[in-house]
């Protein structure tokens, strides 16, 4: 009788060493970005990463294009308000620690609830039941004051509860190494599923539903399952961004908050798990700081969408996954001219049509302020025709030089891919 012998997989190296540099970066970068404001921000893009993820769950993984995903990380950020609110009154035995749970079974149990009907129907039909059940929801949150607080809300203090080894979690910086430390273990934990046999039939329903249902699968159950569980993710982003502001308002479970996450789900790239997390820090960087530097901010994110659906549908994930096949092949360094022509070229065209921009809002919002406004150390008159021919010209001589600069880099690019295809073959004929 033959022994048994087992044999275990080699370690992923590659593997471990992105997931280190992940948790490092976690634990370090609030030591290099000191102030509170920065601490702040990097809390907001922990709470981001994980709620892009979870969205990316239903998109990316899935193929479902969901118009409601914040009714589940808003319904988790009420809950755990609430939760916190009676940790405050000594009614609830629960660490502020664990508050962000309540928010993911808050999640998961109002996606049990609703995601059953939600995806009965798969492809545009079940894009609008979610975009109805987050009108439903946005709607009840102004009809039930004693639950969603009214317009002013439901507010909370997060310092209260148990405070072990002296944490109370009223410095920023405390909270930030809680949120690090759900971001860390909850994208662990949606990678993980992306590996298991739900995670994998759910790409299968994603490509061909028909051939899952042909094999015995039933692909409502498959949508489902995944449903639920990115609600509870979701949720758990929510009960932290509970915790980070201290007030949940109306504004959570709108269809505002759930387009964000799709436009910057898809800006980071859909088609890569690490897409959405590009995608997070994108969108928290908009909101917190490109939101202070000009009052045209969502026009220029609505232009930035547009340039990236046109040229870049993959996202920046995709892009950076390109150049990275193309260092593979070390075909990576002839390609720098071209990324710099076209880098400073792009630049030029966008600071003329930025020109008029500006000018045009200042002349909408803060006419009253006279016609004169500074841009990039100059001063421009938004009255003046000389301002808007100059802006025009410096436009147009960017696009010019840009077109000239991207024509080269295409067949710079079209070269490069040619000869990694001859060396592809090259190998497997060996």
């Amino acid at each position: 009788m033959s022994a048994t012998h087992y044999q275990f997989k080699p370690l992923n190296i590659g593997r471990f060493l992105v997931w280190s540099i992940f948790a490092m970066v976690l634990m370090l970068v609030p030591l290099l970005f000191t102030s509170s404001l920065s601490h702040t921000i990097l809390s907001q893009m922990g709470i981001a990463i994980i709620v892009c993820l979870s969205y990316n769950m239903l998109l990316g993984q899935g193929g479902m294009l969901s118009f409601g995903h914040a009714v589940y990380s808003g319904l988790g950020s009420f809950v755990a308000i609430h939760a916190l609110n009676l940790v405050s009154q000594g009614r609830l035995p629960l660490p502020v620690s664990l508050i962000p749970l309540a928010g993911g079974l808050a999640g998961l149990l109002f996606a049990l609830l609703l995601g059953w009907v939600t995806t009965k129907k798969a492809a545009t039909t079940f894009a609008m039941i979610t975009l109805g059940v987050g009108e439903l929801v946005w709607a009840m949150s102004l009809m039930f004051p004693e639950f969603f607080g009214g317009e002013g809300g439901v507010s909370g203090n997060r310092v209260t509860g148990p405070k072990p080894l002296g944490i109370t979690f009223g410095p920023q910086i405390q909270l930030y190494y809680l949120i690090a430390l759900y971001t860390f273990v909850c994208t662990g934990l949606m990678f993980a599923f992306t590996r298991t046999p739900l995670g994998r039939m759910l790409n299968a329903v994603r490509d061909n539903p028909e051939r899952v249902e042909f094999v015995g699968y039933d692909t409502q159950k498959v949508r489902y399952l995944s449903f639920v569980i990115a609600a509870f993710f979701a949720g758990i982003s929510g009960g932290l961004a509970a915790l980070n502001f201290e007030i949940v308002t109306s504004e959570v479970v709108s269809g505002y908050r759930s387009g964000a996450y799709l436009l910057f789900t898809f800006l980071g790239g859909a088609t890569f798990f690490f897409g959405p997390i590009i995608g997070a820090v994108l969108m928290v960087l908009a909101f917190v700081l490109l939101s202070e530097f000009t009052k045209a901010w969502l026009l220029y994110l609505g232009l930035i969408f547009l340039f990236m659906v046109m040229f870049a549908p993959g996202g920046f994930a995709s892009l950076i996954m390109m150049n990275v096949r193309v260092a593979a092949f070390g075909k990576l360094k002839p390609l720098w001219r071209n990324y710099l022509a076209l880098l400073l070229t792009g630049l030029i065209a966008f600071a003329g049509a930025a020109a008029m921009i500006e000018m045009l809002y200042h002349l909408q919002l803060d006419a009253a302020l006279g016609s004169k406004l500074r841009y990039l150390g100059m001063q421009l008159n938004a009255a003046a025709a000389g301002s808007w021919g100059a802006a025009a010209a410096v436009m147009l001589l960017g696009l010019g030089l840009f077109a000239v600069a991207r024509r080269r880099f295409v067949a710079e690019w079209s070269d490069i891919q040619e000869s990694i295809e001859k060396e592809i073959k090259r190998r497997e004929a060996l």
